[in-house]
């Protein structure tokens, strides 16, 4: 076979000529519109198109690409529709566990009797959010997750917390346990549980490791002498999702809890409690409904017309928990949630480490002195309402005034350093994309 000519253009590059000399006879083959020996492609980057706004959009992928951008979603988005149909579907449980309790009659006489109350306390919510200003998005799921989730969770733990001490301690002293000890207790944690799941990273993997403790609340990390030799340093703060409203303090400072903090604890507690109570009011009111219109049966028949009279539990239970005491959920979840945000931005150790806690007991002994209210007749009722709950709700009414007038006080803080640097760039690069927009939009004669 004979060879071709040194100086041929269609002669292949030898491997010992390196990268270079490939590329060259790429690019000859290129030149002569023939390509013998084909190489990898360069992908080009997507084009972008300048409006009149002045913002870049890129084009629009066709639909053979449809597939690869659905398999590529992102883990956060992912998390959030899975969030979204695990509450759809309690949801719909909670549905089904309080019809069977009260009747389609009692359900829907309940959730509208439940619903009155409803816009107050919200209106009074989101007074307190102007100081806070938290995300609506996070207000929602907060709102959801007690209304849908955390009333399942008590509805099917309180039947078998019910079920399990009444066989064991009789059904005098079992109803008292389960009131004053046991559904505090699970009621306050699957409230408490929302603020955890705002907290936790989805998005990326929670490494919990013997030597390196997942202190989710205390945000301290192991000791510097306690790591494995040769291993890197670990952080300080514990890996948890980065909020807005809950900037911890920077660590070795004695810095204390900002008015907006605070108020964002109070705020997240207080909406996922309005949501509990919102299913339980449904519930009691339904089902009191539900026995009166039964004792009417029994007791007057169906030739009278129906009063008021023939429904005094149903009056009873909405004058209590719809005027009474509306209030009264969101007073003991918004202890958890202030526990839980001075444990996640203070600098002081043991403070962090014991006011999330110390939050939760509270709202578990304030929760079960109003149950056992509750069997000390009218006069006892009353006494614990003058004497804790007015006194308790006053004192959260007062720290949101006072919260409020300290954040409106605070001047706003200056841009200095690399913030100021990155606002400059981005304000100069937006009046340059602002700029170029025009000249290609009204051009020049």
């Amino acid at each position: 076979m004979s060879c071709p000519p040194a100086g041929s253009a269609s002669a292949p590059a030898s491997p010992a000529a390196g990268p270079d000399a490939a590329a060259a006879a790429d690019r000859s083959t290129h030149a002569d519109a023939t390509r013998r020996i084909p190489g990898p492609r360069v992908r080009r980057a997507p084009a972008t198109l300048p409006l009149r706004t002045g913002r870049l959009l890129r084009h629009r992928p066709g639909l053979a690409r449809l597939p690869a951008r659905l398999a590529s979603l992102r883990r956060p988005a992912l998390s959030s529709a899975l969030a979204a149909c695990a509450l759809a579907g309690s949801g719909v449980l909670i549905l089904h566990l309080v019809q069977r309790q009260t009747g389609t009659t009692g359900l829907l006489v309940g959730l509208a009797l439940a619903i009155l109350p409803l816009p107050f306390v919200l209106g009074s919510l989101a007074w307190l959010n102007r100081t806070a200003r938290v995300p609506l998005r996070h207000i929602l799921f907060c709102l959801a997750w007690g209304a849908c989730a955390a009333t399942t969770v008590a509805i099917m733990a309180n039947g078998w917390a019910s079920d399990f001490l009444i066989a064991h301690q009789g059904p005098a002293r079992g109803e008292t346990l389960v009131a004053e000890f046991a559904t505090p207790l699970i009621e306050e944690s699957a409230k408490a549980a929302a603020l955890l799941l705002l907290l936790l990273p989805f998005h990326r993997r929670l490494r919990c490791r013997t030597e390196d403790t997942c202190a989710l609340l205390a945000g301290r990390g192991p000791e510097p002498g306690a790591r494995r030799p040769g291993a890197p340093p670990r952080r300080a703060r514990a890996r948890l999702r980065p909020l807005p409203y809950f900037r911890p303090a920077p660590p070795g400072s004695r810095a204390r809890s900002s008015p907006r903090t605070l108020t964002a604890g109070t705020l997240l507690g207080s909406v996922t409690a309005c949501g509990f109570a919102f299913t339980e009011n449904a519930l009691y009111l339904g089902r009191a409904f539900t026995d009166d219109q039964q004792a009417r049966l029994d007791n007057i028949g169906l030739g009278d017309a129906p009063s008021l009279r023939d429904f005094d539990s149903t009056v009873h239970t909405f004058v209590l928990r719809g005027l009474l005491s509306p209030f009264a959920h969101p007073l003991f979840t918004a202890l958890t949630g202030l526990g839980v945000a001075v444990a996640l931005t203070t600098a002081r150790r043991w403070t962090a480490r014991l006011a999330a806690p110390g939050g939760l007991l509270l709202a578990i002994t304030l929760h079960g002195s109003w149950n056992a209210a509750a069997g000390l007749g009218t006069d006892g009722f009353l006494l614990v309402y003058a004497l804790v709950m007015v006194p308790c709700f006053a004192a959260l009414v007062c720290f949101a005034v006072w919260a409020r007038t300290r954040a409106s006080r605070q001047p706003a803080r200056p841009v200095t350093g690399a913030a100021a640097a990155g606002a400059a760039a981005e304000t100069g690069a937006g009046a340059a994309v602002v700029a170029a927009v025009r000249e290609s939009d009204f051009p020049s004669a």
